[in-house]
């Protein structure tokens, strides 16, 4: 059986990009139609707050076209919301994410199937040849680096926005904050296979973009919580742990020098060593136990759990 396609756009005051778009992503989705690639489609745009046009062009191409759906939120929320409740109401077993500025280009759809037709649940774009200023590229490439070190993802371009995932993914993957950028670190957790293409990126036509500083600074915290989530979200006390043991044994053997020393006739009562050594143990036992009641934690969570993420197959 040929699977649905669903095509997600999240978008934020776009009115003067959203009918080329839906011109070239139809052109493209027919086109797999007629190749038999998917039995049928959807194109579900999600107004993140829209206060332009961009809901009333929308609503006209639902008029002419029954595959087109529109999600309107209350306010703006941020990427990520957007598309956290665009995934629980698309109804493809394919879902492509892509944005509505133009600068993703609709013949790439195709390409991303083919990759999903190797055996992978993910597939991330690579805007390899980038068409954005400075002030976004730099520190993308920063972040991007950094992540992939960290979670060892091969992977160039987290932040890329043209996305194709396994309904299983987006399933179990839970998006939040600037997490958009890190479904492919929270995917690796399950197991799930992530793989990279290149895409072709485009300037931007219509609008100007959304991109602020303080993106920056929630894209650094939720890099830091994605790394953690994939390497020690399910053990804990390893993370905790290592810390507090190295703090308390620093802290333990300067208390065991400085006691060798007071033994010997010296005073410690006015060295600073000592409230160092005595900090370093108190903060080493607090990290242990910290690390005890996270693993407490996750070991209630696992037993009302299913596990039905982690599993891939039962025959």
């Amino acid at each position: 059986m040929k699977p649905i396609l669903s095509i997600l756009i999240p978008c934020y005051n776009e009115e003067g990009s959203l009918k080329k778009l839906y011109a070239d992503i139809l052109k493209n989705v027919t086109g797999l139609i007629d190749e038999k690639r998917i039995s049928d489609y959807e194109i579900v745009f999600v107004s993140d707050g829209c206060t332009d046009k961009s809901e009333e062009i929308i609503k006209q191409l639902i008029k002419k076209d029954n595959h087109v759906r529109l999600i309107v939120l209350r306010r703006n929320f941020g990427k990520s919301k957007a598309l956290q409740i665009g995934f629980k109401h698309v109804k493809g077993d394919i879902i492509i994410t892509m944005d509505a500025d133009l600068q993703d280009d609709a013949k790439e759809i195709s390409r991303f199937l083919d990759k999903l037709d190797e055996g992978f649940d993910l597939v991330s774009g690579w805007k390899h040849h980038r068409h954005d200023p400075l002030e976004k590229t730099l520190p993308s490439k920063f972040f991007n680096f950094v992540t992939a070190k960290l979670s060892g993802i091969a992977i160039h371009d987290f932040n890329c926005g043209f996305k194709a995932y396994r309904r299983e993914v987006i399933e179990n993957v839970s998006v939040y904050g600037e997490f958009h950028r890190y479904i492919p670190v929270l995917a690796k957790r399950y197991g799930f296979k992530v793989a990279e293409i290149e895409v072709k990126h485009h300037e931007r036509q219509f609008g100007k973009s959304k991109f602020g500083f303080e993106r920056y600074l929630r894209g650094f915290f939720d890099a830091i919580s994605a790394v953690f989530l994939l390497k020690y979200c399910d053990k804990p006390m390893y993370f905790f742990g290592k810390a507090g043991m190295a703090l308390f044994s620093v802290g333990f053997l300067i208390c065991m020098y400085l006691t060798c020393i007071w033994f010997g006739g010296e005073s410690i009562g006015h060295r600073p060593l000592l409230i160092l050594g005595v900090l370093f143990v108190l903060v080493g036992v607090q990290l242990l136990s910290l690390g005890l009641i996270a693993n407490i934690i996750v070991d209630n969570a696992e037993r009302k759990s299913d596990n039905r993420a982690y599993i891939k197959e039962i025959v």
